[in-house]
């Protein structure tokens, strides 16, 4: 039986002594379950993080105001704790070792799953007009944002327990309620964002697996960080031409998104780095791999594929635009091409790449 130890007597922070909880975990509500469902002292916990009892008490008070928001409440509700053991038989004594038997683990993501889902989800909260729409019934919910047209695109797709995870840590916020209640990023979601982007760049550096060379580009210190915010597809979505018609169909903006949404999956890999430049220039489809259809693997084997059926040339504006998120004129200085030929040539891929995901039938679907 596996167990979680609070040691009273250890002068080590609260936050450092989470045994099986992840980092992510705020330490703050975890005093506040070991004092709701275990009935630990105030003047307990306050020793055992080193900080003064009124902040202790403030915290605890602070988790249950939080609790009047549903996700929050869920989440705690699912992590409550049960004692198993109290060594102690001194009733003036506080306890001085406390076995508490964790929830189960699936409740809680680990750190490297946290941090990769919470990065590709909150980037897609970070773009205008996003939001998480959840329905109290359902184990998942959407982001979704209005486009130009006036329509809704889905852009990722969210479990439950993440959702939970991104209220607990004061990512996302209520913004409307009712049947589906609707989320926003918060200021602390988008200072988190830029944080879990710089983190990203430092473990890019490594090997791929299988088919794809080592990513020398990145190697070489070129910029691959994406912008939080507007991506380049989402501002050449609003154009119009002389005739007042969109540049781009909300077919093609679709497909764009569709790959992008791949391209996410595949760097969940902890020191993946794809060359995918390089991949384009192979003259033969690489051999493809046995792996579950939600893998970042088959994320990825996806985006080998998409990039290969438009080619070089069509598949590196759709690699630098839609995936990388570069922007038009730094592709084209990139491709060494002439200005303002990238939206047109960009045009051109999207259109290919539309058609590529439609033959695909029912695997066209975006995954999240």
């Amino acid at each position: 039986m596996t167990v979680i130890r609070f040691e009273l007597a250890e002068t080590e922070r609260f936050g450092a002594r989470l045994g099986l909880w992840p980092q992510w975990f705020p330490s703050s509500a975890l005093a506040y379950l070991a004092h709701t469902d275990l009935g630990v002292s105030i003047r307990a916990l306050s020793r055992l993080s080193q900080c003064h009892p009124s902040t202790i008490s403030r915290q605890i008070s602070r988790w249950e105001r939080l609790r009047d928001e549903s996700l929050i409440d869920e989440a705690l509700s699912r992590l409550s704790l049960k004692p198993l053991a109290i060594a102690a038989h001194d009733k003036k004594k506080e306890p001085a070792l406390i076995h508490v038997m964790p929830p189960e683990t699936s409740c809680l993501p680990d750190d490297q799953t946290f941090a990769a889902e919470a990065r590709r989800i909150l980037r897609r909260l970070s773009e205008p007009g996003a939001v998480l729409a959840l329905a109290s019934d359902m184990e998942k919910g959407v982001v979704v944002r209005e486009t130009e047209a006036g329509t809704t695109t889905r852009t990722a797709v969210v479990e439950r327990a993440l959702a939970q995870a991104l209220a607990v840590k004061d990512w996302i916020v209520c913004a409307a309620e009712g049947r589906i209640t609707r989320y926003r990023i918060t200021a602390a979601g988008r200072a988190a964002l830029g944080e879990l982007l710089a983190k990203a760049e430092n473990h890019a550096q490594g090997f791929a697996e299988g088919q794809v060379r080592f990513d020398s580009r990145a190697a070489k210190g070129g910029a691959r960080r994406a912008m939080v915010g507007e991506t380049p597809l989402m501002i050449l979505s609003r154009r119009r031409e002389k005739d007042g018609e969109l540049f781009l169909a909300a077919a093609q903006v679709s497909a764009g998104e569709r790959l992008r949404e791949d391209f996410e999956l595949a760097q969940m890999v902890r020191g993946a780095s794809y060359d995918w430049e390089a991949l384009l220039e192979q003259e033969s489809q690489p051999a493809r791999r046995k792996t579950a259809p939600l893998s970042a693997e088959a994320a990825a084997d996806r985006v080998a594929a998409a990039l290969l059926e438009l080619g070089p040339g069509l598949g590196h504006i759709v690699l630098r635009c839609c995936c990388e998120l570069e922007g038009l004129e730094t592709a084209e200085r990139g491709l060494g091409w002439s200005a303002r030929s990238g939206k047109i040539v960009l045009r051109i891929a999207l259109e290919r790449l539309g058609r590529y995901y439609v033959s695909l039938g029912e695997r066209n679907k975006m995954i999240g």
